[in-house]
């Protein structure tokens, strides 16, 4: 790959990350809950769904940096490194972790708020759910073609 490929690509991968963190400071002013909302702590710290989904960004945040890291290491052509492999097996434990979060959250939607109109978080919450399964799936075969090619590079001889 290019290195002018690999830095456009991090840099779009760094603008998906502030992309995201825009959306998720914006949101809640405008969500049904918060609409009447006075000041920042009741929109923020009053909601308990709000705070997990707050933790749960962070395997998020974590996935775009290895992606990040990776694509860089795509640029100086080490796509084949222990550090490559190291960097999508993370990315690959971000997205089972976010598939289970999701899931966790919408167990919580079930049980705690079943009177609510929770129709339209669910299907969000499946949507991202088979999003991020894809990703796993996509980076474990990613992650052993990798370490394939890692294994063959150090069986070679100097």
């Amino acid at each position: 790959m290019k290195k002018s490929l690999a830095i456009f690509l991090q840099a779009l991968t760094v603008l998906i990350g502030i992309g995201v963190l825009a959306l998720m400071l914006w949101e809640p002013h405008v969500e049904g809950v918060n609409a009447n909302a006075t000041t920042l702590s009741e929109i923020y710290f009053d909601d308990p769904f709000l705070a997990y989904a707050y933790a749960a960004s962070i395997a998020f945040f974590v996935a775009l940096y290895q992606a990040f890291k990776l694509l860089g290491y795509i640029g100086q052509n080490e796509v084949s490194s222990q550090r490559s492999v190291k960097a999508v097996r993370a990315i690959k434990y971000c997205a089972l972790a976010l598939v289970a979060l999701i899931v966790a959250s919408l167990a919580y939607l079930f049980i705690v708020r079943p009177d609510d109109d929770i129709a339209g978080g669910v299907a969000i919450g499946l949507f991202l759910t088979f999003v991020f399964t894809v990703i796993a799936i996509a980076t474990a075969v990613f992650e052993r073609s990798v370490q394939n090619a890692v294994d063959i590079k150090s069986d070679l001889p100097n």
